[in-house]
C-alpha cells in the first residue's frame, strides 16, 4: 500500500512541475497587444484557493497574437496531461474590464471587498483640467492679465471745476466753469496695450504648459499603477503554482520521497512573493492617492486604472530633429519669446515716455466788473522733459529685454537636456524591451521547457526546477517592468518634457503701473 501511495504521490509532483491540465500553446513576441491585468475577484484570491477547474483549456500569451517579426518566433512549452495548470498561466490573457485594486487582495477576506472604482487615463486628464488648482490659478492669471491690458489703456478722466475770483470786492467778482483734459501724446497708451498684450500672450502658453504638466505627470502615474496592477496578476498567478508546490512537496516529505529542504524552500519562495505582492499593493495604493491629488480631487477614492495598454513595439526616434520640433512646439518656450515680445515693447514704451502730455482747460463764466459780460479762458501746458528723461526706465528696460532673451536661450537648451535625458530613458526601455522579448523570453521559456523535462526524466530535483521556474517568472516581471519604463519615457516625450503639476506656477500677469507713469511726467 505503501509502494502505491508513494507511486501516486510522485505521479502527482511530476504533475504539477509539468504543468499539467493546459493545452500545449506557442508565446508569441512580446511586439503585439499586452495583456490587460485581470480583476480582483479573478486575481486577488488567496494562493492556497485551488482554481484548476475553472482555468481555461488553452493559455493565450500575455503578448497578444503572434507577430511576423523574425525575432518572435513561436516557442513551444512542454506537453503536460490533464490535472493541474502550468507555469504559462501566468500569462493568460484577462479581461480589460476587469482590474485588480488597491486593496491587499492576499487574504480571501479583504477580496469580497474590492471597490470598483477603476479610472481611464482620459477620464483622469479631463478631471485635472477642471479640478487642477496650477491649472485654475494660471487660468485667473490670464484673467489678470486681461484686467490690467484694459486698464492701462483708458483715458484720463476730464476734470470739472468752479473757479471764483474778487469775490470780496462787490461788483468785480468773476464767476467761472472749467473742463479740464490732459491729452497723452506719444501713443503712449497704445504702447501701454502692447506690452499688457504681450503679458496676456505668455501667461496663456504658461496656462498651455502647465495643462502638459498635469497631463505628463497624471500619464507617469498612470503607467505606474498600470505597470504595478500586471506585475500584482503575474504575482497572483505564480503564487497558485507555488502553492500547489508547497502542498505536494510537504506530502513527499511524509512520505519519504523529498527532504524537507524543498518543503521550506517552496514556502520561502511563496512567502517571498507574499511580501512582494504586498508592497507593490502598498505601493499601488499611494500612488492611486497621489493620481487624485494631482487631479485635484484628493478625497476622491481611485481604486485601480484601466483602459490603456503597455507599449510592446518602441517607436524609432530622430532625436536631433525631434528635439527642434518640441523646442519649435513648446508652450513653455513660446512663453519664453512672449516675454521677449514683450521686453521690447517695454523699451519702445519707456522711450516714449519722456514726450509730454498736454494739459488742456477751457472755462467760461461773467465778469461782474464789465457789467456781466461773459469771458472763455483757454489755458494749455506741458511738462518740459529737461532733467527726467526716463533714461533710468529705458536702461532698465533694456537690460530687461537682454535678459529675456537669455532665458529663452537657457529654456531652450533646458528643452534639449531634458530630452536628452528623456531619449537616454526611452533608448533604454525600448533595448530592454526587445532583449526581453527577442532573447531573453524565448531563452527563459526554453529553460523552464528543459527543465520541467530533465525532473520528468529524474536528472533534475524539484529545487532545481523551483529556480528554474522563479527566473522565467522574474524574466516575465523584468519584462513588463521595461514596458512601464518604455511608456513612462514616452509620456515626458510626448508632453514636451514638462512635470510638475503641482508646483508653484509663475505669474507675469503684469501690473497697471505703465498707467501711473503715463499720467506723471515729473
Amino acid at each position: 500500500m505503501k509502494t502505491k501511495f508513494t507511486i501516486v504521490v510522485a505521479g502527482g509532483i511530476a504533475c504539477l512541475c509539468s504543468g499539467c491540465g493546459v493545452t500545449r500553446q506557442a508565446m508569441p513576441s512580446a511586439f503585439e497587444t499586452p495583456v490587460a491585468v485581470g480583476s480582483a475577484a479573478e486575481t486577488q484570491t488567496s494562493p492556497s484557493t485551488d482554481t484548476t477547474d475553472s482555468a481555461p483549456s488553452t493559455v493565450q500569451s500575455a503578448f497578444g497574437q503572434a507577430s511576423s517579426s523574425p525575432v518572435s518566433q513561436p516557442i513551444q512549452l512542454a506537453g503536460f496531461a490533464d490535472e493541474d495548470t502550468l507555469l504559462g498561466d501566468l500569462l493568460v490573457q484577462h479581461d480589460e474590464t476587469s482590474l485588480p485594486v488597491a486593496v491587499d487582495p492576499i487574504s480571501e477576506s479583504t477580496a469580497s471587498a474590492v471597490p470598483d472604482g477603476i479610472a481611464t487615463l482620459d477620464e483622469l486628464i479631463a478631471t485635472a483640467f477642471g479640478n487642477n488648482p496650477a491649472i485654475n490659478e494660471l487660468a485667473a492669471t490670464t484673467q489678470k492679465a486681461a484686467g490690467y491690458r484694459t486698464q492701462v489703456t483708458l483715458y484720463a478722466n476730464p476734470v470739472v471745476g468752479y473757479q471764483g475770483q474778487q469775490l470780496a470786492d462787490q461788483g468785480t467778482d468773476q464767476h467761472l466753469v472749467f473742463v479740464e483734459q490732459e491729452i497723452i501724446t506719444g501713443g503712449k497708451l497704445r504702447l501701454n496695450r502692447a506690452v499688457l498684450n504681450e503679458a496676456l500672450r505668455a501667461q496663456l502658453q504658461e496656462l498651455e504648459a502647465q495643462k502638459m504638466r498635469v497631463s505628463t505627470d497624471i500619464k507617469t502615474v498612470y503607467y505606474d499603477c498600470l505597470l504595478t496592477q500586471q506585475q500584482m496578476t503575474l504575482i497572483d498567478a505564480f503564487s497558485k503554482q507555488l502553492q500547489r508546490g508547497v502542498e505536494l512537496a510537504d506530502k513527499r516529505f511524509e512520505v519519504g520521497e523529498g527532504t524537507r529542504i524543498d518543503a521550506l524552500q517552496t514556502k520561502v519562495q511563496l512567502k517571498q512573493l507574499e511580501l512582494d505582492r504586498r508592497q507593490k499593493a502598498a505601493t499601488l495604493r499611494a500612488r492611486l492617492r497621489e493620481l487624485a491629488a494631482i487631479c485635484g480631487t484628493p478625497n476622491r477614492f481611485i481604486g485601480g486604472v484601466g483602459g490603456e495598454t503597455l507599449p510592446t513595439a518602441p517607436e524609432a526616434f530622430d532625436w536631433n530633429t525631434l528635439a527642434t520640433t518640441i523646442v519649435a512646439s513648446s508652450p513653455e518656450y513660446a512663453a519664453a519669446h512672449a516675454r521677449i515680445q514683450q521686453a521690447s515693447a517695454a523699451v519702445n514704451r519707456h522711450e516714449a515716455q519722456p514726450i509730454p502730455n498736454l494739459m488742456v482747460q477751457l472755462g467760461a463764466g461773467v465778469d461782474n466788473g464789465t457789467g456781466g459780460n461773459g469771458m472763455i479762458n483757454i489755458q494749455a501746458g506741458a511738462p518740459i522733459p529737461l532733467f527726467n528723461k526716463n533714461q533710468g526706465n529705458i536702461a532698465a528696460a533694456r537690460a530687461e529685454y537682454c535678459r529675456a532673451v537669455q532665458e529663452a536661450e537657457r529654456i531652450e537648451n533646458a528643452i534639449r537636456a531634458r530630452l536628452a535625458e528623456a531619449s537616454g530613458e526611452y533608448d533604454r526601455a525600448s533595448e530592454a524591451v526587445q532583449m526581453y522579448s527577442g532573447e531573453l523570453l524565448p531563452a527563459a521559456q526554453l529553460s523552464l521547457d528543459l527543465a520541467e523535462e530533465a525532473y520528468q526524466a529524474g536528472e533534475q530535483d524539484f529545487i532545481q526546477l523551483l529556480v528554474t521556474r522563479r527566473t522565467y517568472f522574474d524574466t516575465n516581471l523584468a519584462y513588463i517592468a521595461s514596458r512601464g519604463d518604455l511608456a513612462i519615457a514616452k509620456a515626458k516625450i510626448d508632453g514636451y518634457l514638462l512635470t510638475g503639476a503641482l508646483n508653484s506656477v509663475f505669474d507675469g500677469s503684469g501690473d497697471d503701473s505703465l498707467r501711473g507713469l503715463t499720467f506723471s511726467q515729473q
